[in-house]
């Protein structure tokens, strides 16, 4: 009878366990987050069974720092010793555990944040993982072109700057025709976390209409400017001196010869 007894111990215990065998599954490509925005890091069992009973921790792979990024166990978060950088920033959402969705929150995405995670999930008898490679894109500010004068040969310096960027970002001289322009000089900085970038040309072409384009993988943003002749701007400026040195003439001679002035009008009103 004893035999007997163990053996369907054994057997229950067995069925019980292969039952409750699930597969922790994440997304096959990475998670592209921005750069103080949320973003979710996606982690679920299949078949789709309840994990409100089991113990749902994330953490990081590429940090040698051995704290939780978030931990999940007996049907409350147990964030005390979570790394201080995460502290407020991730959440479970409850009512998704029941459909075998452990999906992390995170809110207000950092650069630092991003790297390798593994969302592991561990039942009585079972436990799964998956990894969740997250990329942070951070959008700087819009390129600025400057002008900064003419060269010999008539051509046209400019310079386009842009900060505030991650990863480091391309920038892309354009012509009205969208082709590409091979820039002259190039500045790359890093400032902590984030990159500038800064690129200089001269153009030749005239009345042609020059483009700015800084980008990283999702993300772009463009300056427009508008090349004219020199010829142009030199007959612009020129107009302008001549209409105020006419100006100015014409109001020393009407100062000089008020008294003139005056006698003729008279003259011209009485005759």
């Amino acid at each position: 009878m004893k035999l007997i007894f163990w053996t369907l111990l054994i057997i229950s215990g067995i069925a019980d366990s292969i039952s409750e065998q699930y597969e922790v599954v994440g997304p096959a490509e990475p998670v592209f987050a921005v750069a103080g925005e949320d973003a979710i890091l996606p982690c679920s069992v299949k078949p789709s069974i309840s994990v409100v009973d089991m113990r749902v921790e994330w953490f990081r792979l590429d940090l040698k720092d051995s704290q939780p990024v978030h931990l999940y166990e007996d049907h409350e978060d147990r964030n005390t010793d979570q790394i201080q950088s995460y502290r407020g920033r991730t959440k479970l959402i409850h009512q998704e555990l029941q459909r075998g969705d452990a999906s992390l929150k995170l809110s207000s995405v950092r650069v630092s944040d991003e790297g390798l995670y593994k969302c592991f999930i561990q039942s009585r008898s079972w436990y799964d993982d998956a990894t969740v490679n997250v990329r942070v894109e951070a959008v700087g500010r819009p390129p600025v072109i400057t002008v900064d004068g003419f060269d010999h040969s008539g051509g046209l310096h400019l310079q386009c700057e842009s900060k505030g960027w991650y990863p480091e970002p391309d920038l892309e001289w354009l012509d009205g025709d969208g082709v590409s322009l091979i820039p002259e000089t190039t500045e790359k900085h890093r400032n902590t976390d984030r990159f500038s970038v800064k690129h200089s040309i001269t153009v030749h072409r005239r009345d042609s209409q020059i483009h700015c384009r800084v980008k990283v993988r999702h993300h772009m943003l463009e300056a427009l400017i508008i090349s004219s002749s020199k010829t142009s701007v030199i007959l612009i400026v020129l107009v302008v001196v001549l209409s105020v040195t006419a100006g100015i003439l014409i109001a020393v001679f009407v100062h000089k010869n008020r008294g003139k002035m005056l006698v003729f009008l008279l003259f011209y009103i009485f005759m």
